[in-house]
């Protein structure tokens, strides 16, 4: 059971490693870009192509559901990133239980965004943690977690695809493990519990006022999306890469300023001042334009120097 892209890397692994999956349980097929049209969860496409039952109920709740689910007889029941809270009904189903991939060191950022919580958090590591599912959000009994550094150049994208990787090699050794009564279930820490709920667009919106390090957070925890934005002459100006720049001289919050070459942040061409220190900007995407290096948008808008953002008009 997943959806995402997240999800596609364990069970490709599943498949190339023989395990026998007898179906795949994903979310229904949502529309998307201009012309709204439906399109399928990667996970789908993942299973169409090696000819795999593909489900897409709008629920689990539902007692036919539920039986035709029953009739597969799952020994074991894998969730990634799947997006439905699982009833009890189907917890009880498999007799191996409902093993669930997070991609954070539980109980740290249980929730919709445990990836983007870490980058927010200004974490050095995180992880993948796979649990037994219980009623809860994500409160279950760990049976085992393997943990990574955050680079400082990772966005939520990469990172994501890092655990994506460390994910299939950690459900291997569960699948083998867990069913001869190898692995002891670990109950989790209330007490140092985290959440993370379900980002929306507008947090996207930058505050010069914070300081450089926590903009600096944003900018990769919301890369992909919803992305980190501020304004220029009224348009929405995403800034895809940036370096904090804590040392440098005072700037006025949200005051730009051009910034000299420096070897070791190549494209970076402009600063802008926050409550403590000054972001430095590599690259940035004006609305209904296409990316480029902070360099070459500061060509085509050389008044961007001296003005403070945001700046509506």
């Amino acid at each position: 059971m997943g959806t995402p892209e997240f999800a596609v890397t364990p069970l490709e692994h599943l498949l190339l490693n023989r395990y026998e999956v007898v179906a795949v349980y994903t979310r229904p097929d949502r529309p998307a870009g201009r012309g709204r049209h439906l399109v399928a969860p990667p996970v789908k496409t993942l299973a169409e192509n090696w000819r795999l039952p593909v489900l897409q109920p709008p629920n689990l709740v539902e007692a036919a559901v539920v039986a035709e689910l029953a009739e597969y007889r799952p020994d074991v029941i894998v969730v990634a990133a799947f997006g439905q809270i699982l009833p009890p009904a189907v917890l009880a189903l498999p007799r191996h239980g409902c093993l669930n991939i997070h991609p954070s060191l539980l109980p740290r950022h249980r929730g919709a965004s445990p990836v983007v919580s870490a980058i927010l958090a200004g974490n050095e590591f995180t992880g993948v943690s796979i649990m037994l599912l219980d009623s809860g959000l994500d409160t279950g009994p760990v049976l085992v977690r393997a943990q990574i550094a955050i680079a400082a150049g990772d966005t939520t994208g990469s990172l994501n695809g890092k655990l994506a990787r460390v994910s299939a090699g950690l459900l291997q050794e569960v699948l083998q493990r867990w069913p001869r009564g190898e692995i002891t279930p670990q109950p989790q820490d209330e007490a140092v519990a985290s959440y993370g709920g379900v980002i929306t667009s507008e947090q996207g919106e930058i505050d010069w006022s914070l300081p450089a390090v926590d903009i600096w957070c944003r900018v990769r925890a919301f890369q992909p999306w919803p992305g980190c934005y501020t304004r220029w002459r009224g348009r929405q100006l995403k800034i895809i890469e940036a370096v904090p720049l804590p040392d440098a001289s005072a700037v006025g919050v949200g005051r730009v300023v051009a910034l000299p070459p420096v070897v070791g942040r190549p494209g970076v061409a402009f600063g802008v001042g926050s409550g403590r220190g000054v972001l430095g900007i590599g690259r940035v995407q004006m609305a209904g334009k296409r990316p480029v290096s902070a360099a070459e948008f500061l060509r085509g808008q050389r008044q961007l120097i001296g003005a403070t953002l945001p700046q509506e008009d």
